[in-house]
C-alpha cells in the first residue's frame, strides 16, 4: 500500500531517465490521426498487455472507421496480435525481445516504420493531459480519479478543437486580406 488515503495508488516504474518511478495509476489512451482522444482507460491492477484488445474493441464499436492502430512494445503478446489482426486492417505491434528474421523483416518495412513514427504523437497527448491538470488529482477515491481523467480528456479534446477552429479562421482572414490587397493593387 502506497497511500492510506487513496488505496488505489500504485507504484509506476516508467523506466525513463529523470523520473524512474511515480505514484498514481496508469491511463491508456487511444488517439486518432488528428490528435483527438477517442478512448481512455484507467488501469487498475492491469498492464498494457491486458487491455489492448479491449481498448480497440470498445473504440471500434464507437468509431467503425478505425482500421489501423499503433502500440508500444508493452502491449505485445501473440494472443493480442492475433485478436487485433482480426479487428483491424493494419496492426503496428512491435515485438518484445530478440526478433526472428520474419519479425525483423516486418518491423523494418517502410510501412511499419512510418506508422511507428506517427505513434510518437501519443506521447505528446499524454503530456498534454498532464498539462490539462492530470498531473495531480484533487478528487478523492477511484471514482473521483476516473472522473478527473475523463474531464482532462474532455479538456484536451476541447482545446484541440478550439485550436483547429482558430487555425481555420486565421487562414480565412489571411485569404480575405490577400484578396483585398490584390484588389487595392488593381485599383492603383
Amino acid at each position: 500500500m502506497f497511500s492510506i488515503f487513496e488505496e488505489h495508488t500504485a507504484w509506476i516504474s516508467k523506466g525513463k531517465a529523470g523520473i524512474p518511478q511515480e505514484l498514481g495509476l496508469s491511463v491508456c489512451i487511444l488517439e486518432d490521426q488528428y490528435g483527438f482522444i477517442l478512448h481512455h482507460h484507467v488501469m487498475e491492477k492491469e498492464k498494457d498487455v491486458d487491455i489492448a484488445v479491449m481498448m480497440v474493441s470498445e473504440t471500434k464499436r464507437r468509431y467503425a472507421s478505425l482500421f489501423r492502430c499503433s502500440f508500444d512494445k508493452g502491449f505485445y503478446s501473440l494472443i493480442n496480435k492475433e485478436k487485433l489482426q482480426g479487428l483491424l486492417d493494419k496492426v503496428i505491434l512491435p515485438k518484445k525481445g530478440k526478433l526472428s528474421q520474419k519479425d525483423k523483416k516486418i518491423e523494418h518495412s517502410k510501412g511499419f516504420i512510418e506508422a511507428r513514427h506517427k505513434h510518437s504523437a501519443v506521447e505528446s497527448a499524454i503530456n498534454a493531459l498532464e498539462n490539462h491538470a492530470l498531473d495531480r488529482c484533487p478528487d478523492h477515491g477511484i471514482s473521483g480519479f476516473k472522473r478527473y481523467v475523463a474531464l482532462a480528456v474532455l479538456s484536451r479534446n476541447l482545446q484541440l478543437l478550439g485550436a483547429k477552429i482558430r487555425q481555420k479562421e486565421l487562414k480565412r482572414q489571411k485569404r480575405r486580406l490577400q484578396a483585398e490587397q490584390s484588389r487595392y493593387r488593381l485599383d492603383a
